[in-house]
């Protein structure tokens, strides 16, 4: 069974928004923080967003901040992962990711990934 799982991405175009969600099953992924981190190929796995586990703090990476939004519903507990005025270097397989995380921009802090998908931005 898979402990994340993401939904959203796609194919889009230069100045779109997209949306990505990621579901999270166990209980236990309330109390830890969640993030995207997205790779392109040829390049490492990158930090994108963050929210701690109250959702009363949220982390950007510069590549997104201003554009993106992450948030979460504890009730659902699923967060979300908006961006708008798309660029094409934010084509990337974007994957969630939760853990008892204390510096939220790193990927080894994480403990939990979920499968990734792919967003493609064209011109």
């Amino acid at each position: 069974q898979e402990q994340l799982v993401e939904s959203g991405g796609g194919s889009v175009h230069v100045g779109d928004s997209l949306s990505l969600s990621c579901a999270a099953s166990q209980p236990a992924f309330r109390t830890t923080a969640m993030a995207y981190f997205r790779q392109s190929p040829g390049k490492e796995r990158e930090f994108v967003a963050a929210v701690d586990y109250s959702g009363g703090h949220t982390y950007y990476a510069d590549a997104v901040k201003g554009r993106a939004t992450i948030s979460r519903d504890s009730a659902k507990n699923t967060i979300y992962l908006q961006i708008g005025d798309l660029k094409l270097e934010d084509t990337a397989v974007y994957y969630c990711a939760a853990g008892w995380a204390t510096v939220f921009v790193v990927a080894t802090e994480y403990d939990y990934w979920g499968q990734g998908t792919q967003v493609t931005v064209s011109s």
